[in-house]
């Protein structure tokens, strides 16, 4: 009989093994996918493409016990040879083959040039053959990055005491009201794919406090634009015993301070290989909604066309306003009008026809919408009433504030769209890995 005792130690190297100082001129093993090949007669390049980016291969027929023509573009396979510095090769090494093992063969030519710096193909062909088309090395990056936004939210609010949570994805009603949802039948039953985990990270601040999720959301809207998806990922949290809406923004500040570090320290490949230059964090601008429509209407002589929401040309507007005159890419539009609010919003006592929510915009886009809720009983049903809603459906979320709630807030931050801006990228689909929308449900 045998154990497992943990995790099993390979013979294989990864590119973070290999340049560690002192190796070179040693007998090494890599394994990964042909990238590319580059015959250049007395010698070839193999390039594998490996977890942690490219790794340059040296072929010198007299030197190597196989044949290049064994070898083409998407075989997987393990080499052994000698570890070499190159001042030209990716991350500054190479290796010198002497032996291969194919560990597996493609039975169809690649469809798309992956190996190519730029594909040159179109956004289209690029989401159908997706599973191909994100081993280009820069589409892989912007996954990587994207990976690095989560991390950064999830580190930084588990240093702040908030606990993970994970909510359902199908419920009976949905968090925001109107016709915006996905109907389903659910065992004979009417259902809802969720458009938030809005009611259920308030119920769980009555639980622990402070929480956070990162997850599927899902809104019905027959938008096909470039900033609109059908299934995105949320980054929520709600946080109790708040003294305004202030907190909510504070801490979503401190969060993006840490998401910006994290990238800075850990992802530089990857910024670099994108040409990406992180925006400055260290203080962020705070704008009330009626000010900020003045302030563009004025400066860039726009009429005021809705006084009661943002119009997509408005916020770019005001992101242009922000970066030309405190050198912000991102900013806080303060105090929305109450009729554009979710019923749990807290509308403002100094005057009840806006609420204390913001936006976050960055580089003229909204990525985040949130503020205070209403934690009082009575308050949450006078709303709910005044918007001719009813309680139907709603009684476990009514529950908890039955039983006493303290004063909270969150928000909910759309990380495909603030990895679109970081990014530089014109459609959200580029920062998708398998867009959702009007048309595409493949793959």
């Amino acid at each position: 009989m045998e154990f497992l005792t943990g995790v099993l130690q390979k013979e294989t190297m990864e590119i973070s093994d290999l340049v560690r100082p002192g190796l070179e001129g040693s007998e090494v093993k890599v394994n990964g996918a042909i990238h590319t090949i580059r015959d250049m007669g007395p010698i070839a390049f193999v390039i594998l493409r490996k977890r942690e980016g490219l790794l340059q291969c040296v072929y010198e027929p007299g030197a190597a016990d196989f044949s290049l023509k064994d070898l083409k573009e998407a075989d997987t396979i393990e080499v052994s040879g000698t570890l070499a510095l190159s001042e030209k090769a990716p991350s500054g090494i190479e290796v010198r083959m002497k032996s291969v093992r194919i560990l597996s063969e493609p039975v169809e030519a690649m469809p798309i040039p992956v190996s190519k710096w730029k594909m040159n193909v179109s956004l289209e062909t690029n989401l159908d053959l997706r599973p191909i088309s994100l081993r280009n090395i820069r589409e892989r990056a912007k996954f990587r990055i994207q990976e690095g936004i989560v991390r950064g939210f999830r580190d930084f609010l588990t240093a702040q005491g908030f606990t993970e949570i994970h909510t359902p994805k199908i419920g009976s009603k949905g968090a925001e009201g109107g016709a915006n949802i996905f109907k389903l039948d659910y065992f004979h039953h009417p259902a809802i794919l969720e458009q938030s985990p809005q009611f259920y990270k308030q119920m769980m601040v009555g639980v622990f406090d402070r929480v956070f999720e990162t997850a599927p959301v899902f809104r019905a809207e027959k938008h096909n634009t470039k900033r609109h998806l059908n299934e995105y990922t949320s980054l929520d949290f709600e946080m109790g015993y708040i003294d305004g809406f202030e907190d909510i923004m504070a801490m979503e500040t401190g969060a993006l301070q840490n998401i910006m570090k994290l990238l800075e320290k850990e992802y530089q490949r990857e910024l670099k290989l994108l040409g990406t230059e992180l925006p400055r964090v260290d203080k962020i601008p705070c704008v009330r909604f009626d000010e900020a429509k003045r302030l563009v209407s004025e400066k860039y002589d726009r009429p005021i066309k809705n006084p009661y929401d943002l119009e997509p040309e408005e916020e770019v507007l005001i992101g242009k306003y922000f970066r030309e005159e405190f050198g912000s890419d991102f900013v806080f539009v303060t105090h929305y009008p109450s009729k554009k609010r979710p019923f749990y919003a807290m509308d403002d006592p100094a005057d009840p026809t806006y609420t204390l929510s913001f936006d976050c915009l960055f580089k003229g886009m909204e990525i985040t919408t949130g503020g205070q809720r209403i934690h009082d009983y009575g308050m949450l049903i006078d709303k709910i009433y005044k918007r001719g809603m009813t309680e139907e459906g709603m009684e476990h979320y009514l529950m908890a504030f039955k039983h006493g709630m303290p004063p909270h807030g969150g928000l909910g931050i759309g990380l495909e769209r603030l990895t679109m801006k970081l990014l530089g990228e014109d459609n959200v689909r580029e920062t998708t890995l398998f867009p959702r929308d009007l048309s595409r449900l493949e793959p």
